[in-house]
């Protein structure tokens, strides 16, 4: 099959070649210049000046069935200005031992009931499981709670994340997605790494899963957004996507498709292939193949015409810069990877903590200054769409067998239409 050649354009999407200029003007982190909120040490979170309000904090988590994911319980303990008063749980076990862990004396085998009962201004949505995120986000939101802080990926379907996106702009809430790359202090200095031309005009951005026994789809939807939440951060909204996704080396067919684990929507194929066109110019690529060994792949490499930048995940995220056109070392002669921390090229990370758990410190206050500030937290729930949008694209081209433009016209499940 022949793309159609306005699907496939050879230079920028305004028909101009693309040079580093006009690539950063394309990009949102570049051109907005995003500012990670941290005290002047850029180890801690910023607390709350003297008399600012406490919030009133509550979780919601289901043990068996997501339980509580990469730590969106226990984060509260750390915030400042914020009290976790309630916890939700269906399961009698789940709920107690949660309740004991989170030193909580209001817990609930209902999440509603509890959020009626308790009226918290803040909510984590903890369970990893997607399958409750969409009933539970406009259980929130409808009852008056101010910030979600929620576990990816955002839910099931693009239509769930349309009507969770519409009930938080009609109710003024505020939705931050668990991307802990994007409260990274190190993303600025990327920034400016490709601002300042130290990777030349960039023109690829490649992406890999960890292709354990997760690899091909069920890769795409757990890992995946991930680094499409970060292709999008530094390449710009997505045009188009042409995907491939096989089954034992032949395209997936109609009984290949299965429920996908972790409470995710439909899956099928055990090998993904995908190329976008970003607004930028720049093209980009996920690649994921079951058990080919990538563990230590998933990552996202920027490509640029002098040099090349690694980029891993988590809050403190390795990252290293190549600056030679080869985009490798041997070619590169007397060229080495360079490592990139927050405090710049090739400086020692002045940062100790790196875990998860300061991550997540940095996001819920980065949640409670979208709040205070009425903006788009840093890592929003139309982020979290996007991301969604990007991985449900790739199902959507292999279904109509030719690249699937953005925005998506059908907003269901791909795979139920195979």
């Amino acid at each position: 099959m022949t793309p159609k050649a306005n699907l496939f354009p050879a230079r920028g999407s305004n028909g101009r070649a693309v040079n580093r200029r006009g690539f950063l003007a394309g990009t949102a982190v570049l051109a907005a210049g995003a500012v990670v909120l941290r005290s002047p040490d850029r180890s801690t979170a910023v607390a709350p000046a003297a008399g600012a309000k406490t919030y009133r904090a509550a979780v919601i988590g289901h043990t068996g069935r997501g339980d509580y994911g990469h730590g969106l319980d226990v984060v509260w303990a750390d915030v400042h200005g914020v009290e976790l008063v309630a916890v939700a749980d269906a399961d009698p076990q789940g709920l107690a031992a949660a309740a004991k862990r989170l030193k909580v004396s209001k817990a609930y085998p209902d999440y509603r009931r509890m959020l009626d009962e308790v009226k918290p201004d803040l909510v984590s949505i903890a369970t990893r499981w997607v399958d409750q995120h969409h009933d539970m986000l406009l259980a929130a939101v409808e009852r008056g709670v101010r910030g979600v802080y929620m576990e990816k990926p955002l839910c099931r379907t693009l239509a769930e994340a349309d009507a969770m996106i519409a009930a938080c702009q009609k109710h003024n809430v505020k939705a931050a997605i668990a991307f802990q790359t994007r409260y990274s202090p190190k993303l600025p200095v990327i920034a400016e790494l490709i601002r300042s031309g130290k990777i030349g005009q960039p023109m690829e951005f490649r992406a890999r899963g960890k292709e354990d026994s997760r690899g091909g789809a069920e890769d795409l939807w757990v890992l995946g957004p991930h680094l499409m939440n970060l292709i999008e951060l530094f390449g710009g909204k997505p045009l188009w996507c042409f995907g491939s996704v096989c089954e034992k080396g032949r395209p997936i067919r109609r009984e290949d498709v299965k429920p996908g684990s972790e409470g995710a929507s439909l899956l099928a194929g055990d090998e993904v292939h995908a190329m976008y066109r970003l607004a930028s110019g720049a093209a980009a690529y996920f690649d994921s193949v079951r058990n080919a060994g990538g563990g230590p792949r998933f990552a996202l490499w920027i490509c640029g015409s002098k040099g090349i930048i690694e980029v891993t995940t988590n809050y403190l995220p390795q990252v290293f810069l190549l600056p030679d056109a080869s985009w490798s070392v041997p070619r590169g002669k007397n060229k080495k990877w360079l490592a990139v921390t927050s405090a710049g090229l090739d400086k020692p990370e002045p940062i100790k903590d790196g875990t998860p758990h300061r991550g997540n410190v940095e996001a819920v206050q980065d949640l409670i200054a979208s709040i205070e500030k009425d903006r788009k937290p840093l890592a929003g729930i139309t982020d979290a769409r996007t991301t969604l949008e990007m991985i449900v694209a790739v199902f959507e081209s292999q279904r109509l067998g030719r690249p699937a433009t953005f925005p998506l016209q059908n907003r269901n499940d791909p795979l139920a239409m195979l």
